[in-house]
């Protein structure tokens, strides 16, 4: 059974690790994949990508916590 806390964290630094570590290999692969594109698109628009970048891993997070409970 896996730790929801670190699964938390663990997706909070890299969105999908903790869905992988949670046992969902898909979802975390696709949010690897988002996580990839967004940090492409941020680095060309700047700020405003941030921001969704950001929300994005909280919400990662809070799957992965969930994932794992």
């Amino acid at each position: 059974m896996a730790n929801p806390i670190l699964a938390a964290i663990l997706s909070f630094l890299i969105p999908g690790l903790g869905q992988i570590y949670a046992g969902d290999m898909q979802k975390g692969l696709i949010f690897i994949v988002i996580l990839i594109v967004l940090m492409i698109v941020g680095f060309f628009t700047g700020f405003l990508t941030s921001i969704i970048n950001i929300i994005f891993s909280i919400y990662a997070a809070y799957d992965a916590y969930k994932l794992a409970q």
